[in-house]
């Protein structure tokens, strides 16, 4: 026989890469993978061709891979979920060894989570879980030689069922491979414990992907409804979430709010206030925000005035969502006369980090969240600025090889400090670094400006603030702007906007009467206070940041 030994196919997470893998090995023969070729001959990831060019164009990327791995490869192959929609392909697999590997719809959505519609994220995986297989079902069943369950099996097992359902023989002596690294790096989960002192209740975030799985155990028993606050953007999202959630026997609600800022009023609190009302919320009962930091801010404070306080959970979507506004309790809306003016410190009851989310994020929003990955570097943890000055373009990128790293060890720094300091009463004020300068431009810029852009200008502010009042050194104060540049973060803002920004700084949550507080570096990792500064070093500075 022609062609390859063996050909896996199978929907997305069903585990063809790692099964496939070890069959190869058990049989001494080579592997590979039509996603792989694809990747390694566009030179882009597959979500990005889905994105920039449409399916139909993938399809037919992936259809010229498939053929020209089945007529070139003699080991173990395996082939994308959908590469048998294409009746030429499905005509070719016909007298070949064909693994179908299967799997149900509670194991798919443990498996795949949030990004169940790889690449595409926003839908209800059981749905779509129904949906795919009632499309491909009997395609695989028509074109496979056998059908091996993959639920409740661990890899191992699944390659020797494959291997007794083929009646194939191992190679002599063949012992089960190790995982591969980059199989074990897909299903590692960081959980991250943040507080459990002064009185409050320790969370965990998790960071990692296919996290889906772990909602329903955070929402607990005692919950009946569950609201799904989500912004405009997220409407695809939030409506899956809340039907899946209904599916699991809650009394799921979807309440849509305006994107970004504009959802921090308190017109939109009161809307959401009222849904909750009319959904008959208790004290046992979940609100869930999914979205950016704006939405995660609102939801956090609906949930924290609502009844004096209800359970929430946090699933960011954004990269600052992620190492910010999801981690610490800190909850509020803007008013006309500043941002986060009104607010609740309200921990929620656990934050669900799936990269994936990421993967579909626009490049401008992903690099405007490294600016409070930067501001963690600079305040405690330099490694954050090793990682990103070692290829600035890659950390650009979801698909950079430190992603998950700058992410952890963000949240690491955050939870640090909140841990130590729930109300802000002390050290958590270092996570103010740049935010002074940075909250006064959103507010004049009527929050057009997106907030990474903003804390970019005032960490570069705060640099040359420290270094003009004494405590920066020239080294660590000119590295503000060779980091924040090589990623494409702005440095500068309007010169004539400084009597404006100086008024609007004055009613920053930092300042204590008509005292100015900033926070400076005494060196790398050395954050600290300064209160007061002489307007003629406040105005030399700013004169190092404006154009």
């Amino acid at each position: 026989m022609s062609g390859p030994l063996v050909v896996l196919v199978g929907p997305m997470g069903v585990g063809k890469s790692t099964v496939g893998q070890q069959l190869a090995d058990r049989l001494g023969v080579a592997y590979r993978d039509t996603d792989d070729d694809i990747v390694a001959g566009q030179g882009r990831a597959i979500a990005d061709i889905f994105v920039e060019e449409g399916e139909p164009a993938f399809r037919a990327v992936e259809k010229a891979a498939v053929l020209r791995a089945l007529a070139e490869h003699d080991g173990v192959l395996a082939l994308g979920g959908g590469s048998i929609l294409d009746e030429e392909t499905r005509g070719l697999l016909a007298g070949q060894r064909v693994v179908y590997l299967s799997m149900d719809v509670e194991e798919a959505v443990k498996r795949t989570g949030l990004n169940a519609a790889r690449p595409l994220l926003a839908v209800n995986p059981r749905k779509q879980w129904r949906e795919l297989m009632e499309a491909r079902r009997h395609l695989y069943e028509g074109v496979a030689t056998v059908v091996v369950p993959t639920d409740g099996r661990t890899p191992e097992e699944v390659t020797q069922a494959a291997l007794d359902a083929l009646e194939l023989t191992a190679s002599t002596g063949g012992q089960l491979p190790d995982p591969r690294p980059e199989d074990v790096m897909a299903s590692q989960v960081t959980r991250i414990r943040v507080g459990g002192s002064a009185g409050s209740e320790s969370y965990e975030v998790l960071v990692g992907r296919q996290l889906l799985g772990e909602l329903a155990g955070l929402i607990g028993d005692r919950a009946k409804r569950v609201a799904v606050i989500h912004p405009e953007a997220l409407a695809d999202t939030g409506e899956a979430l809340r039907a899946d959630l209904a599916e699991q026997g809650f009394e799921a609600v979807a309440i849509q709010v305006p994107n970004a800022e504009e959802a921090k009023t308190a017109e939109v609190a009161a809307y959401c206030w009222k849904a909750l009302g009319q959904s008959g919320f208790t004290r046992t009962d979940v609100v869930v925000g999914v979205g950016g930091g704006s939405t995660t801010d609102l939801a956090g404070f609906v949930a924290g005035t609502w009844l004096r306080g209800v359970r929430w959970i946090a699933i960011p979507t954004t990269v600052l969502a992620m190492v910010d506004a999801a981690v610490g309790g800190k909850t509020g809306i803007n008013t006309a006369e500043g941002k986060n003016l009104v607010g609740a410190f309200h921990p929620p009851a656990g934050v669900l980090c799936d990269l994936a989310a990421l993967d579909s994020l626009p490049v401008n929003d992903y690099v405007s969240g490294l600016a409070e990955v930067i501001k963690a570097g600079f305040i405690a943890d330099p490694v954050i600025l090793d990682l990103i000055e070692a290829d600035p373009e890659a950390a650009r990128t979801p698909a950079g090889p430190h992603t998950a790293e700058l992410i952890e060890r963000s949240i690491r720094v955050k939870a640090d400090v909140v841990s130590s300091d729930l109300r802000e009463s002390g050290l958590r004020e270092i996570l103010n670094y740049g935010h002074t300068l940075a909250h006064a431009i959103e507010k004049n810029e009527r929050y057009k400006w997106r907030h990474g852009a903003a804390v970019s200008v005032g960490l570069h502010f705060a640099a040359e603030l420290g270094r003009l009042a004494g405590r920066l050194d020239d080294a660590t104060a000119d590295r503000h702007r060779t980091v924040l540049e090589s990623v494409g973060l702005p440095l500068h803002y309007r010169y004539d906007q400084w009597p404006r920004l100086l008024e609007n700084m004055k009613v920053d949550k930092k300042s204590r009467g008509d005292l100015l507080r900033f926070i400076v570096l005494d060196g790398l990792a050395k954050p600290t206070v300064l209160e007061g500064p002489d307007p003629a070093v406040l105005l030399a500075a700013y004169g190092e940041v404006a154009e």
